[in-house]
């Protein structure tokens, strides 16, 4: 059996762009073939293989050609140049509404989707009452799609594209439109199709997403290939892009301490620390980071040189710069930045992630109500972060940054920090979400005549 379930070979694609349809009509009548359209390349030489059973997710800006990609491997474009190979059978959710009638029924619209992937109509018709359990619409299943709002009409079309048993599920950024239960579901199946050994590619701009449910990630930009590889990896690289172009970021942040906590009170309360004492006095600007235990020195970086977060300090039930902690357990975590230029709303912040990328929980001092002074520049700054983790047994890594109010990244170091957690008590899942249990009441009841005569 090949282990490549689809090749990608030297993919472009060439649209031509006219500024209205009079323009169009004038080329195509023109007797010298005059040209009247520019040309906008959507996509260049594109290159990678997506193994068989793989999970794949396409990560990139608006207009970067990830959905006119997705298009060519489904034969739904043709490429200007290049070529596409595929092995088995490909089943495909692409853009809102296409493949669907607006003017036929939900079950109309699956049976016919079905007959063009060679599906029999007695065989669509045994795979209907699971394609409707999945989609649960109701009675709309019957009513002409036209009708439909968005949300109902991508459960449809996943429940369909889903239940014809694919080799190859192809799932563009339709699920967007989903509610949040019905994306959890969604994955569920996803789950279930990475067991069975089918093959997966879609397209997100979610990046735990990728990170969470992707064996490999592919970037694109401006219709080029930037990069393929590990999903934590692309992100980090898809990211510097986001931030080159001002874009919103996922910025590391961590929860600041109130401007009433004085250096002189932390000390104060903190005496019998030595190495906490040592951190607190020590403003000579050098950075620090990897004399700390739990430092990890593979550690991503973002930095613009307006702002350093030289170093930062742990402390959990009076232990210094500890490894490890007890699930459950409270960390003061300190960090010290310097700004090398005034700033007047600074923000800084944590996130906490698991082994493989996901994030567990990130915030900034704003979403506290409580803003950092404004930095005059040329100051080192010290906060306070007290965070509880009642985290499942394993490691987890910590990003730490500031940002600026207009979402700029200053410095941003992610995955600086690492941790491992005990498990204290028993429970399945990530966190522990603290639980009671107690019986009630009791009482005697009258048993019904099957269960006496048993």
């Amino acid at each position: 059996m090949n282990p490549v379930a689809v090749s990608i070979k030297d993919i472009s694609k060439k649209f031509r762009l006219f500024n209205s349809p009079k323009e169009r009509f004038l080329e195509a009548l023109h007797p010298f073939n005059k040209k009247y359209h520019r040309e906008f390349w959507a996509l260049r030489d594109i290159n990678f293989n997506v193994q068989r059973g793989a999970t794949v997710g396409i990560v990139g800006r608006n207009g970067s050609g990830k959905s006119t990609l997705l298009q060519i491997i489904y034969s739904v474009l043709r490429p200007t140049s290049g070529t596409v190979e595929t092995d088995g059978r490909m089943s495909a959710l692409l853009e809102l509404g296409a493949g669907f009638s607006p003017e036929f029924t939900g079950r109309n619209n699956v049976m016919m989707n079905g007959t063009m992937m060679g599906f029999s109509a007695e065989e669509m018709k045994k795979r209907m009452p699971v394609i409707e359990a999945f989609a649960d619409i109701g009675e709309f299943i019957d009513q002409p799609v036209k009708i439909y709002s968005s949300g109902m009409f991508v459960r449809l079309a996943f429940a369909a594209a889903i239940n014809v048993d694919p080799d190859i599920l192809i799932v563009d950024e339709a699920l967007a439109v989903g509610d949040v239960k019905f994306q959890h579901k969604c994955f569920q199946k996803f789950e279930e199709f990475q067991k069975s050994g089918k093959t997966i590619i879609f397209v997100t701009h979610d990046m735990n997403a990728v990170v969470r449910h992707c064996d490999s990630a592919v970037l694109l930009n401006e219709g080029r290939l930037v990069q393929t590889g590990k999903p934590k990896d692309v992100m980090n690289r898809y990211m510097d892009i986001l931030e080159s172009r001002n874009s919103r970021s996922r910025a590391a942040v961590v929860e600041a301490t109130s401007p009433a906590d004085s250096l002189d009170n932390l000390v104060s309360a903190e005496e019998n620390l030595t190495g906490l004492k040592e951190f607190l006095s020590d403003f000579s600007g050098i950075e620090r980071l990897h004399t700390r235990k739990s430092y990890n020195k593979n550690e991503y970086r973002q930095n613009n040189g307006r702002v350093d977060v030289l170093d930062y300090y742990i402390i959990c039930n009076g232990v210094e710069d500890p490894v490890s902690v007890i699930s459950g357990d409270t960390i003061d975590l300190y960090l010290k930045v310097r700004f090398n230029e005034p700033f007047d709303n600074p923000l800084a912040g944590f996130s906490v992630k698991t082994t493989d990328g996901l994030i567990i929980m990130g915030t900034h001092n704003m979403c506290f109500g409580i803003p950092i002074v404004r930095s005059a520049g040329s100051e080192i700054a010290i906060f306070k972060f007290s965070i509880k983790l009642p985290l499942h047994a394993g490691d987890y890594f910590f990003d730490i940054g500031t940002i600026d109010m207009g979402t700029d990244i200053l410095d941003r170091r992610c995955s600086a920090i690492h941790l491992y957690v005990h498990e204290s008590t028993r429970f399945d899942g990530i966190a522990y979400l603290e639980t009671h249990f107690h019986e009630v009441e009791r009482k005697s009841c009258n048993m019904p005549e099957w269960i006496k005569n048993k």
